[in-house]
C-alpha cells in the first residue's frame, strides 16, 4: 500500500521539528518536512514543480518570514511582500494538485490592536493591528482571507489556525530578530559567559499567553486530522495562563542561576501591552486537553539551547 505524503512547509523550524516529533504516532502517512533550501516558495514556478513532483495529500503550512518587534519594525516591506508570496504560491498549488486539506499557521500579532479582550476568532478583521507588525500582520490576514475564499468558490478544506506566543526547542535565537523567549534565553546565557548583566528590553510588564511547541505540534496534527469545523480556530493555553514578559526573564534567569544580575532597560519599547486570546472555541473540542506549564516547557526549552548551543540558529 502506497502511503499518502503529507507535506510541512518550514518543516525544520521551531514548530516543523516539534510536529517531526509528533508525526511518528501517525506511520500510516509519509511525512516530508520542506527546507527553505529545497524549494524557494517565494517563486510560483519553483514552489509548482515541487507540488507536481510530490503530490501532497495534506498539507500544513508554517513557512513564514517571521522575526521579533525590531524585525517587524524594520523591515516592513519585506515582512509584507514575503509573506504574500509564500501564502498565495502554496494556497495556488494546493488547489492545482488538489490537496485534501491545508492547515495554515497565523499569530495572535494580526489581531486589531485596539479591540476588547480576550479576542476571539470572529474579531480578526475588526481593526488594524498594532503598528510595530502591521505589515506581518496584514499579509497573514490575506492568508486567512484567501483560505476563506477557497473554502467558499472551489470547496476546498483550508483552514487556518491561530496559536499564541510559541516557544520550545530549536527556535531561532538570533539576538535580534529572535522572538521573546528565544532572545531572552541567548542573551542571558552570553551574559553569564561574560559575566556581565542579563538586560531585558522594555519594562517587562506586557504580558502574552505562551504555547510549548509540542503541545501545538498535537493540536495541529488534531485540526488536520480530527477538527471537523472548517473555521479559523484559536490554538491557546487558557486565559489564565497569561505571564508578563518580566516573568518570562525571571523564570529563564533562574534557570542559569543568574537571577541577581537581572535588570530592565525601560529606555527600549515594549511593543503590544497584551493579546490576550480566548481558547473557548478549542475547549468546547478539546474541555480536558492539558498544556505543557510554563516553568516545565522553559526548563525543557533551557535546557536544549545550551546542550545543542554550537548548532543552535542564532
Amino acid at each position: 500500500m502506497i502511503k499518502k505524503n503529507i507535506l510541512v512547509t518550514g518543516g525544520h523550524g521551531l514548530v516543523g521539528t516539534a510536529i517531526q516529533h509528533i508525526s511518528k504516532k501517525y506511520s500510516e502517512y509519509n511525512w516530508i518536512f520542506l527546507k527553505s533550501k529545497e524549494c524557494d516558495l517565494n517563486l510560483l514556478n519553483g514552489t509548482d514543480k515541487y507540488f507536481s513532483k510530490i503530490k501532497p495529500y495534506y498539507v500544513i503550512h508554517l513557512a513564514a518570514k517571521v522575526g521579533g518587534l525590531f524585525k517587524n519594525m524594520n523591515q516592513k516591506s519585506e515582512m509584507f511582500e514575503c509573506n504574500i508570496s509564500i501564502n498565495t504560491n502554496v494556497l495556488k498549488c494546493c488547489k492545482k494538485y488538489n490537496v485534501k486539506k491545508v492547515v495554515s499557521c497565523l499569530s495572535t500579532c494580526i489581531f486589531p490592536d485596539k479591540t476588547n479582550y480576550p479576542i476571539d476568532e470572529t474579531m480578526l478583521h475588526d481593526g488594524p493591528p498594532h503598528f510595530s507588525n502591521d505589515a506581518y500582520a496584514y499579509a497573514k490576514r490575506m492568508l486567512e482571507v484567501h483560505s476563506r475564499i477557497y473554502r467558499e468558490q472551489f470547496d476546498i478544506e483550508s483552514i487556518c489556525i491561530i496559536p499564541t506566543n510559541v516557544y520550545g526547542e530549536n527556535d531561532n535565537y538570533h539576538l535580534i530578530d529572535a522572538h521573546v523567549i528565544p532572545a531572552l534565553i541567548h542573551k542571558c546565557y552570553l551574559a553569564k559567559q561574560n559575566d556581565e548583566d542579563f538586560v531585558v528590553c522594555g519594562s517587562g510588564k506586557p504580558l502574552r499567553q505562551f504555547i510549548y511547541s509540542k503541545d501545538l505540534a498535537e493540536l495541529m496534527l488534531w485540526s488536520l486530522f480530527e477538527y471537523i469545523g472548517r473555521e479559523t480556530i484559536i490554538l491557546s493555553p487558557d486565559e489564565k495562563e497569561e505571564v508578563s514578559i518580566g516573568d518570562i526573564a525571571t523564570l529563564i534567569a533562574k534557570e542559569f542561576d543568574y537571577i541577581s544580575r537581572m535588570r530592565f532597560d525601560v529606555s527600549k519599547p515594549d511593543g503590544q501591552y497584551k493579546k490576550t486570546a480566548s481558547n473557548k472555541k478549542l475547549r468546547t473540542y478539546l474541555p480536558y486537553y492539558k498544556f505543557t506549564q510554563i516553568d516545565d516547557g522553559m526548563t525543557k526549552s533551557v535546557k536544549w539551547f545550551i546542550e545543542n548551543y554550537n548548532i543552535a540558529r542564532k
